[in-house]
């Protein structure tokens, strides 16, 4: 398909960009041509483990490029502070509304998109059959909004950071007080590519808690050798 110039603002590069890009939808009508993509659940894999689960309402939004090729800068320019090359391939938003990075993500290096949904390919991220109201529960919809696209629960979720409960869970070797100050402020602690989240509450941080206690109780390994972790 004919790819198009897109210029548009970047909220990685702080700057306005210019981009060749295919539109999403069109890619996905071609990749899953005969499917039906109104009302499905995408996810987005980098090929640095990055892992996003996306709803069909949004990969469908128009504004929605995946960029093929920087103007700018002959071979991509360094994003983020990690300084990647974000190619080949690099999801962009190309209206006003969509520069905010929670509700628009921008995964670069991607390498596969598939439709399925969310308890499809983690099934073993619930605190299983608790009341709404549970704290655990809001800790889980905070879990699947933030982060689970770097980290796994039970081997399942984004490769970045680190499983946060098997062998053993975070909160059985880490205070509580510190996980807490380092989901707000992880460059307080150490540098590293984990980004910080001022917007957590007081109340989003013991639902997060909640539900890693409630899942210290329900490990899921299947890569554990027998006899220990």
């Amino acid at each position: 398909m004919p790819a198009e110039t897109v210029h548009a603002y970047d909220p990685y590069y702080a700057k306005e960009k210019s981009f060749r890009a295919l539109p999403v939808r069109k890619v996905l009508e071609v990749g899953f041509k005969g499917v039906a993509l109104d009302g499905q659940e995408f996810v987005v894999r980098a090929s640095d483990g990055y892992t996003v689960p996306m709803r069909g309402s949004l990969m469908l939004e128009d504004g929605a490029y995946i960029a093929i090729e920087d103007l700018d800068v002959p071979g991509w320019e360094p994003v983020g502070a990690q300084h990647a090359n974000p190619g080949p391939y690099y999801l962009i938003w190309s209206k006003p509304g969509q520069h905010d990075l929670e509700s628009h993500p921008r995964p670069w290096q991607i390498a596969t998109i598939e439709i399925a949904t969310f308890d499809q390919l983690f099934p073993h991220t619930s605190p299983g059959a608790l009341a709404a109201s549970d704290p655990a529960m809001k800790g889980y919809a905070i879990f699947k909004d933030e982060c689970i696209k770097c980290h796994t629960i039970n081997r399942e979720g984004g490769h970045v950071g680190p499983d946060l409960n098997v062998p053993q869970s975070i909160v059985e070797y880490r205070p509580e007080a510190q996980i807490r100050a380092y989901i707000k402020n992880p460059l307080a602690f150490r540098y590293g590519s984990m980004p910080p989240h001022p917007g957590l509450s007081d109340a989003d941080l013991d639902g997060l808690m909640a539900y890693l206690r409630a899942m210290k109780d329900r490990k899921h390994d299947p890569d554990a050798r027998d006899g220990g972790p």
